[in-house]
């Protein structure tokens, strides 16, 4: 496994991260969410994402039970505070001052922890003042509770703004994003990751393998199996159309020409990037994480790089 450090941090991470999204403390098992915790650890994996949302916080305290006899330095725990609420509840969720202080205190409960590592504010709230959200995390970082900031599906006129109110205010500022970017999602190459370039922000992407499209598991005229998300999910069904299975099965034929799977070529294509810290994988079995690992420690040639472009634009 290869390091890197979050954008222009010295905190340093394994380039690839395990997040615990609808997996880990949620669907499924914990003996399984424990294997795939060993696996990743001994292996070299020692950044952990997950987020106050999921499965109700219950991932929170899986993945806190699982890390608590691993000595604290030797990982990075990253979570996040919700977004906008609902209007029944509205101070349940969002950014606002007494939601990010409440929701730090619950995360850090759940975890069974005294810090948090990278602490990420989950989607943009447009019923709080940017003002009001930075100088709440702010204060958890100068509390100790918290080490850096980042944040999760902010855009790039989003993350310029909150980047100009820390530099004036003098604040910790965010030095991560997270944004949904895969092979088959580039819709952060237009502006988000340019500016990630120029500030020295660290990304994070989830989804890299596009929901499991880059998995290779879907094939042109196979019908999805059962318990998979296109099986089990006809809304993301309707993204297996012939032309994207079709790029996909020629991913593959470069990927077999390196002796590796297409999510590994998909991964080793995230990491080929300069802005890149580490992409999340979403592990449901401890062999499916295997697999990712091999997405690690090799590197693409230009001209794999030229074809696989040319994939992907036509």
């Amino acid at each position: 496994m290869k390091y890197r450090t979050v954008g222009r941090t010295g905190l340093v991470v394994s380039e690839l991260c395990v997040g615990g999204w609808i997996y880990i403390g949620g669907e499924i098992a914990d003996d399984e969410s424990g294997k795939i915790m060993r696996t990743a650890l001994r292996r070299g994996i020692n950044f952990f994402d997950t987020a106050e949302a999921y499965a109700d916080g219950r991932s929170e305290e899986v993945m806190g039970s699982l890390l608590r006899d691993v000595p604290r330095e030797e990982f990075v725990l990253a979570t996040k505070v919700a977004g906008p609420g609902q209007p029944e509840s509205p101070n349940k969720w969002g950014l606002s001052r007494k939601h990010i202080l409440a929701a730090c205190d619950g995360s850090l409960k759940r975890l069974g922890m005294d810090y948090i590592d990278l602490y990420q504010a989950h989607w943009w709230d447009p019923n709080v003042p940017l003002e009001e959200t930075m100088c709440a995390l702010n204060d958890l970082v100068r509390a100790g509770k918290v080490r850096y900031l980042g944040c999760s599906n902010f855009s790039a006129a989003q993350l310029y703004r909150s980047l100009e109110i820390s530099a004036h205010e003098g604040w910790a500022r965010f030095d991560s994003v997270q944004p949904c970017y895969s092979m088959l999602n580039r819709h952060p190459e237009t502006d988000l990751l340019p500016l990630c370039r120029l500030a020295g922000i660290g990304v994070i992407p989830y989804s890299p393998l596009a929901g499991g499209i880059l998995s290779g598991k879907y094939r042109i005229g196979s019908k999805p199996a059962k318990g998979t998300r296109a099986g089990d999910n006809p809304g993301f069904r309707k993204q297996l159309t012939k032309e994207t299975l079709q790029k996909v099965a020629k991913l593959k034929r470069i990927a077999a020409a390196r002796k590796k799977t297409v999510s590994q070529l998909s991964l080793a294509w995230l990491l080929s990037r300069d802005e890149m810290t580490a992409p999340i994988v979403g592990p449901r079995r401890s062999e499916q994480l295997q697999d990712n690992i091999g997405g690690s420690g090799w590197s693409l040639k230009e001209n794999e790089l030229g074809e696989i472009e040319q994939i992907l634009r036509d």
